[in-house]
This record gives structure tokens, C-alpha cells and sequence, in this order.
């Protein structure tokens, strides 16, 4: 019978190693203690010079003609992070960038680092506690990508078509295992 443990054991340290491997993957323990830190300057719209299309004309130009500089950097929407299922601050903002691009900007953001971390922009109301860390995948939600870092100032695009009056709050959402990190309810400004 010795011959026959020999396979078992050796089965039952294969077996191992792949729930290990398993775990590993899904759990990424090792975010926990690590940060990235992203730190980006809000996007700016450049004004535009338009020159006169007509060869020779006058160099004073009509004062119903001036050129208008677009309007700077407005801030749409505003609010401030609660914790969910992770340790989160910071405040969120839209903010219109006076050239028709409008960005959702993280600033101050510290939460836990984990896998699979995006920015969602949703219609779900925040709530407080263990009710509130899985309702934002209920209703309507734009994806805004892979969360940037667990720490600092980012911005990320909203779509050019996205009807910011149906979006009511932004979740650092775990992708993985259907949760939100921290939670901001927006304010229109």
C-alpha cells in the first residue's frame, strides 16, 4: 500500500498548487501593500487662432467680429467619497473644459489598491455602509476604464453623447467581485 500514497500525495500537492495559483489570481493579495500614485494636471482647451481668410483685409477687425477665447474649465457636477468596502477619500468632479470635452476628475483619491478597479459613473443612489457596497451595477452605468491609481489626481473622458443628467454618482467599483470601494453622490453645480 506505500506505492499507492505516493500518487496521492503527490496528487494532493498538484491540487494545491493550483487552488493556490487559483487564489492568487483572483485575490491579488499583494495590491494591499502596494500603491500606484497617479498624479495628473486637469486637461486645459487651448484657445484656437483663427486667421482671416481674406488676403488684405483691413487690420482692425469689426468689433462684432472679435473672436471669442473659449470659456476655461467649469466644473459641472462635484462630491466627496464615502467608504464602502474599502477605506475611500478624495472628492470627484465633471468638469467642461470650455471646448465641448467633458472629464470626470478623481482629486485627493486614497483608497486600497485590489484587482480589477474601475471608475463607474451610475444612475444608483449612495448609500452608507454594507447596503451600499453592490447596488451600482443594478441600473445604467458608464464604464470609464481601469482605475489609473488607488492614490492622487486623475481625470478620465466621458463620452461626448453621455447624458450627464441621468448619472447621479461615481463608484470605484471592483469588477471582480461586485463591489464598490467608496462612493461619491454628485451635486450639480
Amino acid at each position: 500500500m506505500g506505492w499507492l500514497r505516493r500518487p496521492v500525495v503527490a496528487g494532493g500537492l498538484v491540487l494545491g498548487l493550483a487552488v493556490a495559483a487559483v487564489g492568487l489570481y483572483l485575490f491579488q493579495p499583494w495590491k494591499l501593500w502596494t500603491d500606484e500614485t497617479v498624479n495628473e494636471a486637469l486637461p486645459s482647451s487651448d484657445p484656437v487662432v483663427v486667421e482671416s481668410e481674406k488676403p488684405g483685409a483691413a487690420e482692425e477687425p469689426d468689433a462684432a467680429e472679435e473672436p471669442q477665447e473659449p470659456a476655461g474649465p467649469m466644473t459641472l457636477a462635484e462630491g466627496r467619497f464615502i467608504t464602502h468596502e474599502h477605506a475611500t477619500e478624495g472628492t470627484v468632479k465633471i468638469v467642461d473644459l470650455g471646448d465641448g470635452e467633458r472629464v470626470l476628475r478623481l482629486e485627493g483619491l486614497d483608497t486600497s489598491n485590489g484587482p480589477d478597479l474601475k471608475v463607474w459613473i451610475t444612475d444608483a443612489e449612495v448609500l452608507p455602509g454594507e447596503e451600499g457596497w453592490g447596488v451600482f451595477d443594478d441600473g445604467a452605468y458608464l464604464d470609464l476604464g481601469k482605475l489609473k491609481g488607488n492614490k492622487g489626481n486623475q481625470n478620465y473622458t466621458l463620452p461626448a453623447d453621455a447624458d450627464l443628467d441621468a448619472y447621479s454618482s461615481v463608484s470605484i467599483w471592483c469588477d471582480r467581485f461586485n463591489v464598490s470601494f467608496g462612493a461619491a453622490e454628485l451635486a450639480r453645480v
